[in-house]
């Protein structure tokens, strides 16, 4: 017997290239994380188990996989303070509510389809310069990530004061 193979949509090493990525950033710097608009929960489980987070999927549609924690529900930006890190890797209609949740913890943001501004046709790079334009005008700091899976929405935002940098 094999493993189950998880089907998804885009690239499947965005996942584990997004965990390592935190981990590298923040270590046992942070503890608990948001992982918005999650779905199966693929991100979170990798946090979990390879990391040792303690991430929980936060999504209204209810298909997570089994283990995987998990808060049933949209998220907003109110929830913000409850977790050290908001993750929004592909997160559709969160886009929004993840980026203003910035002013109070750190956010990373790979945005992928336009729900950000209906009114105007925003492409990939787009809609990051759009996110980015957002920050700028709340004054908090950011920096660009380029992600190694196949793109073109392999592109994320970072937000933090000192965007915290991995504890011993």
């Amino acid at each position: 017997m094999g493993r189950k193979q998880i089907k998804c949509h885009g690239d499947d090493t965005r996942f584990d290239e997004v965990a390592e990525f935190i981990y590298e950033r923040y270590g046992t710097a942070i503890k608990y994380i948001a992982d918005v608009a999650g779905g199966q929960g693929l991100l979170t489980k990798i946090l979990n188990k390879k990391y040792n987070y303690e991430s929980e999927v936060v999504d209204p549609r209810q298909y997570q996989l089994k283990g995987v924690s998990n808060r049933q529900g949209e998220y907003s930006k109110d929830m913000a303070e409850y977790y050290d890190l908001i993750v929004g890797l592909h997160p559709d209609e969160a886009t929004r509510e993840i980026a203003e949740s910035a002013d109070k913890r750190p956010v990373l943001i790979v945005p992928c389809c336009n729900f950000w501004d209906k009114t105007q046709k925003l492409g990939a790079k787009e809609l990051v310069n759009a996110i980015c334009g957002y920050f700028d005008v709340e004054n908090i700091k950011y920096e660009i990530i380029k992600f190694n899976f196949k793109g073109p929405k392999n592109i994320g935002i970072l937000t933090g004061e000192s965007l915290c940098k991995k504890q011993k």
